[in-house]
Protein backbone atom coordinates (compact mmCIF):
# COMPACT_ATOMS: atom_id res chain seq x y z
CA UNK A 1 0.00 0.00 0.00
CA UNK A 2 2.83 2.36 1.29
CA UNK A 3 5.00 1.62 -1.76
CA UNK A 4 1.92 2.02 -3.93
CA UNK A 5 1.40 5.40 -2.73
CA UNK A 6 5.02 6.57 -3.46
CA UNK A 7 5.25 5.35 -6.90
CA UNK A 8 1.99 7.57 -7.80
CA UNK A 9 3.33 10.63 -6.17
CA UNK A 10 6.63 9.95 -7.85
CA UNK A 11 4.74 10.04 -10.83
CA UNK A 12 3.15 13.39 -10.32
CA UNK A 13 6.41 14.79 -9.88
CA UNK A 14 8.03 13.78 -12.93
CA UNK A 15 4.91 15.10 -14.89
CA UNK A 16 4.81 18.21 -12.87
CA UNK A 17 8.86 18.50 -13.60
CA UNK A 18 7.87 18.23 -17.80
CA UNK A 19 4.65 20.53 -18.04
CA UNK A 20 5.72 23.45 -15.40
CA UNK A 21 4.31 24.15 -12.22
CA UNK A 22 0.64 24.06 -11.80
CA UNK A 23 -1.41 26.97 -11.51
CA UNK A 24 -2.57 27.71 -7.86
CA UNK A 25 -6.63 27.50 -7.99
CA UNK A 26 -6.38 30.94 -5.64
CA UNK A 27 -5.31 33.88 -6.59
CA UNK A 28 -3.79 36.06 -4.76
CA UNK A 29 -4.49 40.48 -5.13
CA UNK A 30 -1.43 40.80 -7.05
CA UNK A 31 -2.83 38.33 -9.38
CA UNK A 32 -5.93 39.19 -9.74
CA UNK A 33 -5.01 43.01 -10.28
CA UNK A 34 -3.28 41.84 -13.15
CA UNK A 35 -7.02 40.60 -14.97
CA UNK A 36 -6.99 44.49 -15.63
CA UNK A 37 -4.01 45.00 -17.03
CA UNK A 38 -2.69 44.40 -21.11
CA UNK A 39 0.37 44.09 -22.73
CA UNK A 40 0.48 48.33 -22.03
CA UNK A 41 3.17 47.91 -19.58
CA UNK A 42 1.38 47.22 -16.55
CA UNK A 43 -1.30 50.46 -17.25
CA UNK A 44 -5.26 49.47 -17.05
CA UNK A 45 -6.70 49.75 -20.24
CA UNK A 46 -10.02 50.04 -21.14
CA UNK A 47 -11.71 47.25 -23.24
CA UNK A 48 -8.70 44.99 -22.68
CA UNK A 49 -9.23 41.65 -22.88
CA UNK A 50 -8.28 39.60 -19.83
CA UNK A 51 -6.86 35.86 -21.27
CA UNK A 52 -6.18 34.41 -17.76
CA UNK A 53 -8.92 32.41 -15.65
CA UNK A 54 -11.21 34.89 -13.40
CA UNK A 55 -12.86 33.73 -10.09
CA UNK A 56 -15.98 34.50 -8.20
CA UNK A 57 -15.49 36.53 -5.72
CA UNK A 58 -15.12 34.93 -2.19
CA UNK A 59 -18.24 35.60 0.76
CA UNK A 60 -15.44 37.56 2.88
CA UNK A 61 -14.61 39.91 0.12
CA UNK A 62 -18.04 41.62 -0.20
CA UNK A 63 -17.58 44.29 1.78
CA UNK A 64 -16.04 47.94 1.20
CA UNK A 65 -12.32 46.91 0.37
CA UNK A 66 -12.85 47.52 -3.67
CA UNK A 67 -13.77 51.41 -4.16
CA UNK A 68 -12.66 54.56 -6.14
CA UNK A 69 -10.06 56.31 -4.69
CA UNK A 70 -9.97 60.11 -4.51
CA UNK A 71 -6.44 61.44 -5.12
CA UNK A 72 -7.87 65.29 -6.01
CA UNK A 73 -7.61 64.11 -9.39
CA UNK A 74 -10.11 62.82 -11.72
CA UNK A 75 -9.42 58.70 -11.24
CA UNK A 76 -9.00 56.64 -14.40
CA UNK A 77 -11.24 53.90 -15.69
CA UNK A 78 -10.50 50.91 -14.86
CA UNK A 79 -8.15 51.75 -11.73
CA UNK A 80 -9.56 50.04 -9.30
CA UNK A 81 -7.50 49.76 -5.34
CA UNK A 82 -8.16 46.67 -3.62
CA UNK A 83 -7.56 46.45 0.42
CA UNK A 84 -6.08 43.20 1.36
CA UNK A 85 -6.97 43.88 4.71
CA UNK A 86 -10.64 45.12 5.16
CA UNK A 87 -11.72 47.06 7.89
CA UNK A 88 -14.96 48.06 9.25
CA UNK A 89 -16.60 51.58 8.47
CA UNK A 90 -18.63 52.78 11.80
CA UNK A 91 -22.00 54.21 11.05
CA UNK A 92 -22.34 57.72 10.01
CA UNK A 93 -25.09 60.68 9.47
CA UNK A 94 -26.30 60.50 5.75
CA UNK A 95 -24.59 63.11 3.98
CA UNK A 96 -21.85 63.62 5.96
CA UNK A 97 -19.41 60.37 3.76
CA UNK A 98 -18.74 60.85 0.26
CA UNK A 99 -16.80 58.38 -1.80
CA UNK A 100 -15.43 58.12 -4.88
CA UNK A 101 -17.04 61.55 -6.09
CA UNK A 102 -14.57 63.28 -8.88
CA UNK A 103 -13.46 67.38 -7.67
CA UNK A 104 -15.00 68.02 -11.59
CA UNK A 105 -18.57 67.14 -11.27
CA UNK A 106 -21.32 67.80 -13.85
CA UNK A 107 -23.04 70.78 -13.84
CA UNK A 108 -26.18 69.38 -13.54
CA UNK A 109 -24.39 67.88 -10.14
CA UNK A 110 -23.16 71.15 -9.18
CA UNK A 111 -26.19 72.91 -9.54
CA UNK A 112 -28.70 70.05 -7.69
CA UNK A 113 -26.32 69.77 -4.66
CA UNK A 114 -25.07 72.86 -2.30
CA UNK A 115 -23.08 72.42 0.65
CA UNK A 116 -23.56 73.28 4.34
CA UNK A 117 -21.19 76.07 4.69
CA UNK A 118 -22.69 77.65 1.46
CA UNK A 119 -26.14 76.97 3.07
CA UNK A 120 -25.12 78.66 6.40
CA UNK A 121 -24.00 81.57 4.63
CA UNK A 122 -27.06 82.49 2.16
CA UNK A 123 -29.74 81.13 4.83
CA UNK A 124 -29.34 82.29 8.64
CA UNK A 125 -30.06 79.28 10.64
CA UNK A 126 -32.91 79.15 13.31
CA UNK A 127 -31.56 80.59 16.77
CA UNK A 128 -31.78 78.06 19.29
CA UNK A 129 -34.82 77.83 22.44
CA UNK A 130 -32.95 78.79 25.14
CA UNK A 131 -32.08 76.37 28.15
CA UNK A 132 -34.56 76.09 30.62
CA UNK A 133 -33.04 75.45 34.11
CA UNK A 134 -31.52 78.73 34.96
CA UNK A 135 -34.24 80.68 32.77
CA UNK A 136 -36.67 78.72 34.39
CA UNK A 137 -35.50 79.34 38.08
CA UNK A 138 -35.13 82.84 37.94
CA UNK A 139 -38.56 83.27 36.76
CA UNK A 140 -40.01 81.21 39.52
CA UNK A 141 -38.11 82.78 41.93
CA UNK A 142 -39.06 86.52 40.73
CA UNK A 143 -42.63 85.91 40.45
CA UNK A 144 -42.99 84.51 44.01
CA UNK A 145 -45.13 87.12 45.93
CA UNK A 146 -44.24 88.41 49.23
CA UNK A 147 -46.03 86.37 52.43
CA UNK A 148 -49.08 88.32 53.44
CA UNK A 149 -50.16 89.25 56.50
CA UNK A 150 -53.66 88.82 57.19
CA UNK A 151 -53.55 90.70 60.73
CA UNK A 152 -51.57 93.30 59.53
CA UNK A 153 -53.66 96.93 60.58
CA UNK A 154 -54.57 98.89 57.69
CA UNK A 155 -52.48 102.73 57.78
CA UNK A 156 -54.91 104.89 56.24
CA UNK A 157 -59.14 104.14 56.48
CA UNK A 158 -60.49 103.99 53.37
CA UNK A 159 -63.08 107.15 53.18
CA UNK A 160 -66.22 108.14 50.63
CA UNK A 161 -65.54 112.01 50.76
CA UNK A 162 -64.37 111.68 46.97
CA UNK A 163 -66.63 113.59 44.61
CA UNK A 164 -67.39 111.58 41.21
CA UNK A 165 -68.36 113.95 38.55
CA UNK A 166 -71.28 112.33 36.29
CA UNK A 167 -71.06 113.18 32.74
CA UNK A 168 -74.56 114.55 31.38
CA UNK A 169 -76.15 111.78 28.90
CA UNK A 170 -76.09 114.69 25.65
CA UNK A 171 -72.51 115.02 25.78
CA UNK A 172 -71.41 111.18 25.29
CA UNK A 173 -71.50 109.93 21.76
CA UNK A 174 -73.54 107.31 20.76
CA UNK A 175 -72.04 104.27 19.08
CA UNK A 176 -74.98 102.96 17.61
CA UNK A 177 -75.29 106.82 15.58
CA UNK A 178 -72.20 106.21 14.12
CA UNK A 179 -72.46 102.60 13.22
CA UNK A 180 -75.49 103.84 11.33
CA UNK A 181 -74.02 106.73 9.71
CA UNK A 182 -70.62 104.43 8.63
CA UNK A 183 -73.18 101.98 7.29
CA UNK A 184 -75.34 105.15 5.34
CA UNK A 185 -72.16 106.21 3.81
CA UNK A 186 -70.35 102.77 2.93
CA UNK A 187 -73.86 101.63 1.40
CA UNK A 188 -73.37 105.34 -0.80
CA UNK A 189 -70.08 104.52 -1.72
CA UNK A 190 -70.92 101.05 -2.54
CA UNK A 191 -73.95 102.44 -5.17
CA UNK A 192 -71.90 104.18 -6.91
CA UNK A 193 -69.09 101.78 -7.19
CA UNK A 194 -68.53 100.91 -10.54
CA UNK A 195 -66.54 97.74 -10.04
CA UNK A 196 -69.29 96.56 -7.94
CA UNK A 197 -70.87 94.28 -10.19
CA UNK A 198 -73.56 92.43 -7.57
CA UNK A 199 -75.14 96.24 -6.62
CA UNK A 200 -78.71 95.77 -7.60
CA UNK A 201 -81.08 98.18 -7.13
CA UNK A 202 -83.55 97.83 -3.92
CA UNK A 203 -86.61 96.48 -6.06
CA UNK A 204 -84.62 94.69 -8.21
CA UNK A 205 -83.01 92.98 -4.97
CA UNK A 206 -86.59 92.54 -2.76
CA UNK A 207 -88.32 90.89 -6.33
CA UNK A 208 -85.29 88.12 -6.06
CA UNK A 209 -85.31 87.20 -2.51
CA UNK A 210 -89.58 87.09 -2.69
CA UNK A 211 -88.92 84.60 -5.58
CA UNK A 212 -86.15 82.45 -3.53
CA UNK A 213 -88.38 82.46 -0.57
CA UNK A 214 -91.44 81.34 -1.99
CA UNK A 215 -89.52 79.07 -4.02
CA UNK A 216 -87.77 77.39 -1.19
CA UNK A 217 -91.29 76.85 1.03
CA UNK A 218 -93.15 75.38 -1.85
CA UNK A 219 -90.91 73.05 -4.13
CA UNK A 220 -90.69 69.46 -2.86
CA UNK A 221 -87.13 68.26 -2.79
CA UNK A 222 -87.17 64.61 -3.77
CA UNK A 223 -84.81 62.62 -1.76
CA UNK A 224 -83.34 59.58 -2.38
CA UNK A 225 -82.83 57.87 0.77
CA UNK A 226 -81.16 54.63 -0.53
CA UNK A 227 -78.31 56.57 -1.92
CA UNK A 228 -76.21 56.77 1.05
CA UNK A 229 -73.09 58.50 -0.28
CA UNK A 230 -75.11 61.86 -1.20
CA UNK A 231 -76.20 62.09 2.66
CA UNK A 232 -79.82 63.79 2.05
CA UNK A 233 -81.03 63.63 5.36
CA UNK A 234 -77.69 65.84 6.53
CA UNK A 235 -77.43 67.50 3.25
CA UNK A 236 -79.58 70.69 4.57
CA UNK A 237 -77.48 71.22 7.33
CA UNK A 238 -74.32 70.76 5.49
CA UNK A 239 -74.65 73.70 2.89
CA UNK A 240 -75.65 75.88 5.73
CA UNK A 241 -72.80 75.89 7.62
CA UNK A 242 -70.89 76.29 4.26
CA UNK A 243 -72.80 78.96 3.67
CA UNK A 244 -72.08 80.44 7.03
CA UNK A 245 -68.15 79.95 6.53
CA UNK A 246 -67.91 81.58 2.99
CA UNK A 247 -67.35 84.94 4.61
CA UNK A 248 -64.17 83.75 6.86
CA UNK A 249 -62.04 83.24 3.52
CA UNK A 250 -63.01 86.24 1.10
CA UNK A 251 -60.31 88.14 -0.38
CA UNK A 252 -60.44 91.70 -0.30
CA UNK A 253 -61.43 92.14 -4.04
CA UNK A 254 -59.11 95.51 -4.19
CA UNK A 255 -56.13 94.54 -3.11
CA UNK A 256 -53.95 95.29 -5.55
CA UNK A 257 -54.09 99.29 -4.91
CA UNK A 258 -52.05 98.23 -1.59
CA UNK A 259 -49.77 96.56 -3.87
CA UNK A 260 -46.36 98.38 -5.06
CA UNK A 261 -45.26 96.42 -7.91
CA UNK A 262 -47.92 94.02 -8.62
CA UNK A 263 -50.71 94.34 -11.41
CA UNK A 264 -53.80 92.59 -12.01
CA UNK A 265 -52.44 91.07 -15.29
CA UNK A 266 -49.35 90.14 -13.52
CA UNK A 267 -52.10 88.04 -11.22
CA UNK A 268 -53.66 86.87 -14.81
CA UNK A 269 -50.32 85.44 -15.45
CA UNK A 270 -49.32 83.65 -12.32
CA UNK A 271 -53.30 81.79 -12.57
CA UNK A 272 -52.51 80.66 -15.98
CA UNK A 273 -49.22 79.12 -14.71
CA UNK A 274 -50.43 77.35 -11.96
CA UNK A 275 -53.01 75.52 -14.23
CA UNK A 276 -50.30 74.40 -16.38
CA UNK A 277 -48.90 73.19 -13.31
CA UNK A 278 -52.30 72.04 -11.87
CA UNK A 279 -52.89 69.78 -15.48
CA UNK A 280 -49.38 68.62 -15.48
CA UNK A 281 -49.46 66.61 -11.98
CA UNK A 282 -52.95 65.69 -12.68
CA UNK A 283 -54.10 67.27 -8.99
CA UNK A 284 -57.68 67.26 -8.11
CA UNK A 285 -59.89 70.45 -9.29
CA UNK A 286 -60.35 71.38 -5.70
CA UNK A 287 -56.26 71.83 -5.45
CA UNK A 288 -56.34 74.73 -7.87
CA UNK A 289 -58.97 76.53 -6.20
CA UNK A 290 -58.12 76.21 -2.77
CA UNK A 291 -54.09 77.27 -4.18
CA UNK A 292 -55.94 80.55 -5.84
CA UNK A 293 -57.86 81.38 -2.70
CA UNK A 294 -54.79 81.13 -0.30
CA UNK A 295 -52.53 83.66 -3.09
CA UNK A 296 -55.29 86.25 -2.82
CA UNK A 297 -56.05 85.82 0.67
CA UNK A 298 -52.26 86.31 1.44
CA UNK A 299 -51.74 88.92 -0.84
CA UNK A 300 -54.58 90.77 0.86
CA UNK A 301 -52.28 91.25 3.84
CA UNK A 302 -49.10 91.20 3.33
CA UNK A 303 -46.65 93.47 0.26
CA UNK A 304 -45.05 90.89 -1.98
CA UNK A 305 -42.43 92.13 -4.37
CA UNK A 306 -42.45 91.44 -8.30
CA UNK A 307 -39.68 88.72 -7.70
CA UNK A 308 -41.61 86.74 -5.00
CA UNK A 309 -44.86 86.82 -6.48
CA UNK A 310 -44.21 83.51 -8.56
CA UNK A 311 -43.03 81.91 -4.78
CA UNK A 312 -46.28 82.80 -3.55
CA UNK A 313 -48.43 81.55 -5.64
CA UNK A 314 -45.85 77.74 -6.20
CA UNK A 315 -45.94 77.83 -1.90
CA UNK A 316 -49.61 78.12 -2.00
CA UNK A 317 -50.18 74.80 -4.50
CA UNK A 318 -47.43 73.36 -2.56
CA UNK A 319 -50.26 73.23 0.38
CA UNK A 320 -53.31 72.76 -0.94
CA UNK A 321 -51.70 69.68 -2.52
CA UNK A 322 -50.56 68.71 0.73
CA UNK A 323 -54.39 69.51 2.10
CA UNK A 324 -56.30 68.00 -0.39
CA UNK A 325 -54.74 65.21 -2.36
CA UNK A 326 -53.70 61.80 -1.70
CA UNK A 327 -49.79 61.81 -2.96
CA UNK A 328 -48.84 65.45 -2.91
CA UNK A 329 -45.76 66.51 -5.22
CA UNK A 330 -42.60 66.73 -3.04
CA UNK A 331 -40.67 70.17 -2.40
CA UNK A 332 -38.20 68.58 -5.17
CA UNK A 333 -40.83 69.00 -7.78
CA UNK A 334 -41.99 71.86 -7.00
CA UNK A 335 -38.52 73.94 -7.22
CA UNK A 336 -38.48 71.60 -10.57
CA UNK A 337 -41.57 73.11 -11.54
CA UNK A 338 -39.66 76.63 -11.06
CA UNK A 339 -36.90 75.51 -12.88
CA UNK A 340 -35.08 76.34 -9.56
CA UNK A 341 -35.70 80.13 -9.58
CA UNK A 342 -36.52 79.39 -5.78
CA UNK A 343 -34.48 76.79 -3.30
CA UNK A 344 -35.91 74.16 -1.18
CA UNK A 345 -35.64 76.64 1.80
CA UNK A 346 -37.08 79.30 0.21
CA UNK A 347 -40.56 76.99 -0.04
CA UNK A 348 -40.70 76.00 2.97
CA UNK A 349 -39.76 79.19 4.89
CA UNK A 350 -43.07 80.62 2.43
CA UNK A 351 -45.39 78.24 3.30
CA UNK A 352 -44.73 79.16 7.33
CA UNK A 353 -45.21 82.52 6.35
CA UNK A 354 -48.17 81.96 4.22
CA UNK A 355 -50.08 79.60 6.87
CA UNK A 356 -49.47 82.37 9.91
CA UNK A 357 -50.56 85.06 7.26
CA UNK A 358 -54.24 83.49 6.95
CA UNK A 359 -53.99 82.09 10.40
CA UNK A 360 -53.78 78.53 9.03
CA UNK A 361 -57.51 79.05 7.78
CA UNK A 362 -57.82 76.60 5.37
CA UNK A 363 -60.20 74.11 5.60
CA UNK A 364 -62.75 76.57 6.13
CA UNK A 365 -63.33 77.49 1.76
CA UNK A 366 -65.03 75.50 0.18
CA UNK A 367 -64.76 75.38 -3.97
CA UNK A 368 -67.93 76.03 -6.13
CA UNK A 369 -67.50 72.44 -7.11
CA UNK A 370 -69.11 71.63 -3.73
CA UNK A 371 -71.80 73.92 -4.36
CA UNK A 372 -72.57 72.94 -8.55
CA UNK A 373 -72.51 69.26 -7.49
CA UNK A 374 -75.91 70.14 -5.45
CA UNK A 375 -77.05 72.66 -8.36
CA UNK A 376 -76.78 69.62 -10.96
CA UNK A 377 -79.61 67.71 -9.37
CA UNK A 378 -81.64 70.40 -10.90
CA UNK A 379 -81.16 68.29 -14.36
CA UNK A 380 -80.22 65.01 -12.83
CA UNK A 381 -76.72 65.74 -12.98
CA UNK A 382 -76.42 66.48 -16.88
CA UNK A 383 -73.14 65.39 -18.18
CA UNK A 384 -72.82 68.49 -21.31
CA UNK A 385 -74.12 71.10 -18.95
CA UNK A 386 -71.71 70.29 -15.96
CA UNK A 387 -68.50 70.06 -18.26
CA UNK A 388 -69.85 73.48 -20.06
CA UNK A 389 -69.97 75.19 -16.42
CA UNK A 390 -67.14 73.84 -15.06
CA UNK A 391 -64.89 75.74 -17.65
CA UNK A 392 -67.03 78.54 -16.94
CA UNK A 393 -66.27 78.67 -13.57
CA UNK A 394 -62.54 77.81 -14.23
CA UNK A 395 -62.90 81.48 -16.35
CA UNK A 396 -63.37 83.43 -13.07
CA UNK A 397 -60.16 82.31 -11.28
CA UNK A 398 -58.27 84.59 -14.21
CA UNK A 399 -61.05 87.63 -14.13
CA UNK A 400 -60.20 90.09 -10.75
CA UNK A 401 -63.97 91.13 -11.00
CA UNK A 402 -65.30 87.31 -9.45
CA UNK A 403 -62.49 88.16 -6.42
CA UNK A 404 -66.05 90.04 -5.18
CA UNK A 405 -68.72 86.64 -5.91
CA UNK A 406 -68.83 83.98 -3.51
CA UNK A 407 -67.74 80.33 -4.59
CA UNK A 408 -71.90 79.90 -4.22
CA UNK A 409 -72.48 82.20 -6.60
CA UNK A 410 -70.12 81.90 -8.83
CA UNK A 411 -71.35 77.87 -8.87
CA UNK A 412 -74.63 79.41 -9.91
CA UNK A 413 -73.36 81.80 -12.40
CA UNK A 414 -71.38 78.88 -14.14
CA UNK A 415 -74.26 76.69 -14.56
CA UNK A 416 -76.62 79.56 -15.30
CA UNK A 417 -74.26 80.24 -18.06
CA UNK A 418 -74.30 77.20 -18.95
CA UNK A 419 -77.80 76.52 -19.37
CA UNK A 420 -78.39 79.55 -21.91
CA UNK A 421 -75.64 78.47 -24.15
CA UNK A 422 -77.47 74.75 -24.14
CA UNK A 423 -80.59 76.31 -24.83
CA UNK A 424 -81.63 75.81 -21.27
CA UNK A 425 -83.98 77.86 -18.64
CA UNK A 426 -83.47 78.69 -15.28
CA UNK A 427 -86.16 77.11 -13.78
CA UNK A 428 -87.86 76.52 -9.78
CA UNK A 429 -85.66 73.45 -9.24
CA UNK A 430 -82.29 75.20 -10.24
CA UNK A 431 -83.60 78.52 -8.39
CA UNK A 432 -84.20 76.00 -5.26
CA UNK A 433 -80.66 74.21 -5.09
CA UNK A 434 -78.79 77.09 -6.02
CA UNK A 435 -80.59 79.93 -3.77
CA UNK A 436 -80.23 82.09 -6.94
CA UNK A 437 -82.93 83.60 -9.23
CA UNK A 438 -81.50 84.76 -12.61
CA UNK A 439 -81.59 88.72 -11.93
CA UNK A 440 -78.74 87.98 -9.36
CA UNK A 441 -76.92 85.89 -12.43
CA UNK A 442 -77.33 88.34 -15.11
CA UNK A 443 -74.39 90.57 -14.27
CA UNK A 444 -71.94 87.78 -13.49
CA UNK A 445 -73.21 86.26 -16.86
CA UNK A 446 -72.47 89.02 -18.89
CA UNK A 447 -68.81 89.63 -17.46
CA UNK A 448 -68.23 86.18 -18.74
CA UNK A 449 -69.43 86.24 -21.92
CA UNK A 450 -67.60 89.68 -22.70
CA UNK A 451 -64.24 87.85 -21.38
CA UNK A 452 -65.06 84.49 -23.91
CA UNK A 453 -65.04 86.97 -26.80
CA UNK A 454 -62.14 88.91 -26.12
CA UNK A 455 -59.23 88.20 -28.85
CA UNK A 456 -56.35 87.82 -26.28
CA UNK A 457 -58.08 85.12 -24.22
CA UNK A 458 -57.49 82.62 -26.69
CA UNK A 459 -54.02 82.25 -25.89
CA UNK A 460 -54.86 81.26 -22.31
CA UNK A 461 -53.80 78.10 -21.00
CA UNK A 462 -57.66 77.35 -20.00
CA UNK A 463 -59.38 78.41 -23.04
CA UNK A 464 -56.87 75.03 -24.55
CA UNK A 465 -57.62 73.08 -21.74
CA UNK A 466 -61.20 72.95 -22.42
CA UNK A 467 -60.62 72.67 -26.31
CA UNK A 468 -59.64 68.99 -25.54
CA UNK A 469 -61.93 65.81 -26.55
CA UNK A 470 -61.69 64.70 -23.20
CA UNK A 471 -63.71 67.99 -22.04
CA UNK A 472 -66.29 68.15 -24.74
CA UNK A 473 -64.18 71.14 -26.30
CA UNK A 474 -66.13 73.12 -23.99
CA UNK A 475 -64.25 75.86 -24.81
CA UNK A 476 -64.63 75.96 -28.64
CA UNK A 477 -68.42 75.54 -27.94
CA UNK A 478 -68.67 78.72 -25.66
CA UNK A 479 -66.88 81.27 -27.82
CA UNK A 480 -68.81 80.54 -31.26
CA UNK A 481 -71.34 81.03 -29.27
CA UNK A 482 -70.63 84.02 -26.93
CA UNK A 483 -69.77 85.56 -30.43
CA UNK A 484 -72.24 84.99 -32.22
CA UNK A 485 -74.95 85.92 -29.00
CA UNK A 486 -73.64 88.51 -27.06
CA UNK A 487 -74.70 91.92 -26.95
CA UNK A 488 -74.05 94.04 -24.16
CA UNK A 489 -76.91 95.61 -22.33
CA UNK A 490 -76.88 99.52 -21.27
CA UNK A 491 -75.79 100.19 -17.65
CA UNK A 492 -79.10 101.78 -17.36
CA UNK A 493 -80.40 98.22 -17.53
CA UNK A 494 -77.55 96.94 -14.67
CA UNK A 495 -78.68 98.96 -12.13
Amino acid sequence: MAQNLRSRHATRLAASAQNGPARSKLVGPDENANRFTGNNGGKAVLGAQNTGAQRRVALNDLSNNAKKVNTGKAAAVGKVAISVNPQRVPLQQKGTRQVGVPDSAPVLAQRTTRSASQNENERPAIAPLPKRGPLRKAQSEAVVPPPVDHEMAIAQPITFDTEIQVTPLESIPSPVVEEAYDEEDSMEADEYDPEDWLHLSPDRLARSEAQVNSIRETFKDEVDEWDTTMVSEYADEIFAYMESMESQCMPNPDYISGQTEIEWSMRTTLVDWLMQVHMRYHMLPETLWIAINVVDRFLSKRVVSLVKLQLVGVTAMFIAAKYEEILAPSVDEFVFMTERGYERDEILKGERIILSTIDFNVSSYCSPYSWCRRISKADDYDIQTRTLSKFLMEMTLLDHRFLRARPSLIAAIGMYSARKMLGGDWTEPFVFYSGFAEDQLRAGHELILERLVDPAFESLYVCRKYANKKFLKASVYARDWAKANYQPEPESDMA
